[in-house]
């Protein structure tokens, strides 16, 4: 489905590089700007320096005169905007109205395009007229302004997840379960220490040992934490026989 988003009026260069940014991080690079405060606002620094390497978005983007210029090609318009109006198209929550976009038979065939007003200002109540949904982010009623490139970036997460999203990046290694062997041995091992403390009975055991069992099934625990269990069990057994811990009988609980 095409997207496409329309900054109008823009004072701020910097909010089009944030837009732009925040844009590429959602997987859209359709940007139109109408009629913004600087004309050469693409190439300024801090439009650059905002956009934070959103630089091809910054290159595809385009100016034009006319909000006429900027729909070109699209069915679907929603307005962004907060102030009430007496007449207008309904106000709903972004993931409410996307959800039922995404739902409807004809939505891969549209266009889809998502106006912002200038900073100061807003968007005209005639541009508002000519939308099908105005977008309205639910906020703090005592404060519920938002900065336009952070405006941009809620709207467009939540049109890409109602398309579909992105399968989460993982920022750590998955960690490697022990198997019921290496439980088993961790778990005798920490029985013998037990018994070396004076915690368990071996003569009256009762259910230690399978609640333990239990325990460490429930918690899942990994290989690296197996080695931790059995560096706390070799301490227990070095204690209990008088002898001084050797500094790398700890190493393993450092992990």
């Amino acid at each position: 489905m095409q997207t496409r988003f329309i900054l109008i009026n823009t004072s701020h260069a910097g909010n089009v590089g944030a837009a732009a940014r925040a844009m590429k991080t959602m997987g859209f690079d359709d940007l139109v700007l109408v009629a913004p405060r600087w004309p050469n606002v693409l190439n300024r620094e801090e439009t650059i320096q905002r956009a934070s390497g959103a630089l091809d978005v910054l290159k595809n983007a385009r100016i034009v005169a006319t909000l006429d210029e900027a729909l070109d090609g699209m069915t679907h318009l929603c307005a962004t905007a907060m102030t009430p109006r007496d007449f207008g198209p309904p106000t709903v929550t972004p993931r409410e109205h996307f959800e039922a976009l995404s739902n409807e038979e004809s939505a891969t065939q549209q266009g889809v395009a998502f106006l912002f007003g200038s900073e100061r200002f807003g968007m005209s109540n005639d541009d508002v007229y000519r939308c099908h949904a105005c977008l309205s982010i639910p906020s703090n009623p005592k404060f519920g302004s938002l900065n336009l490139g952070a405006a941009l970036q809620v709207i467009a997460y939540e049109w890409r997840l109602a398309l579909g999203g992105y399968a989460v990046q993982q920022a750590t290694v998955a960690p490697v379960l022990a198997d019921a062997s290496q439980v088993a041995g961790m778990l005798a091992h920490w029985e013998r220490s037990l018994v070396a403390i004076g915690f368990l009975d071996p003569l009256a055991p009762k259910k230690l040992m399978p609640r333990l069992n239990q325990l460490f099934n429930r918690a899942g625990v990994t290989q690296e934490e197996i080695h931790i269990l059995r560096g706390i069990a070799k301490m227990m057994d070095q204690t209990a026989s008088g002898q001084k811990p050797l500094p790398e009988a700890a190493t393993p609980s450092k992990r």
